[in-house]
């Protein structure tokens, strides 16, 4: 099997970015799009123009968007945990499955954002106490041993 033919089952294959984000806000429109991708090029004075430009130049966001388009514009399960950290233009989405109807989003009911092996939950559980050696006293005064 050749490296092009494991990529023709995934929808973003020969899909131009524009062609993509032109067919998210025909469907959902730039609210929509603003409250459930989290994207501020969705909420202040969105175009397509700057949307487009914004996408090109910030891999993050492009990347972000696709995955919208996969799993809730195209409808596809989930991607596996081997395959989450591949960018979605280059999953490999298996042949049995096949893009459904677009899932119906309602203004307001969003899900709070995730984060997977977040990084501030990494550093609150790192960030070391202060605390006191035993047979030690804290000073009265924190400044009484600095230099003046």
């Amino acid at each position: 099997m050749n490296e092009k033919s494991i990529y023709e089952n995934n929808p973003l294959h020969g899909l131009k970015l524009e062609t993509l984000l032109e067919q998210l806000v025909s469907h959902y429109g730039w609210d929509i799009l603003a409250e459930y991708t989290r994207i501020n090029c969705f909420k202040n004075n969105p175009s397509m123009k700057s949307s487009i430009k914004f996408f090109k130049k910030t891999a993050w966001a492009r990347e972000k968007i696709e995955r919208f388009y996969l799993y809730e514009f195209k409808n596809l399960p989930k991607a596996p945990d081997d395959q989450f950290e591949i960018p979605p233009r280059e999953r490999v989405i298996p042949a049995h499955q096949t893009p459904g109807e677009p899932k119906v989003l309602i203004p307001g009911n969003a899900p709070e954002p995730t984060i997977k092996g977040s990084f501030r939950e990494d550093k609150k559980m790192k960030k070391p106490k202060n605390t006191v050696n035993q047979g030690q006293k804290p000073p009265t005064n924190p400044w009484e041993n600095s230099p003046q």
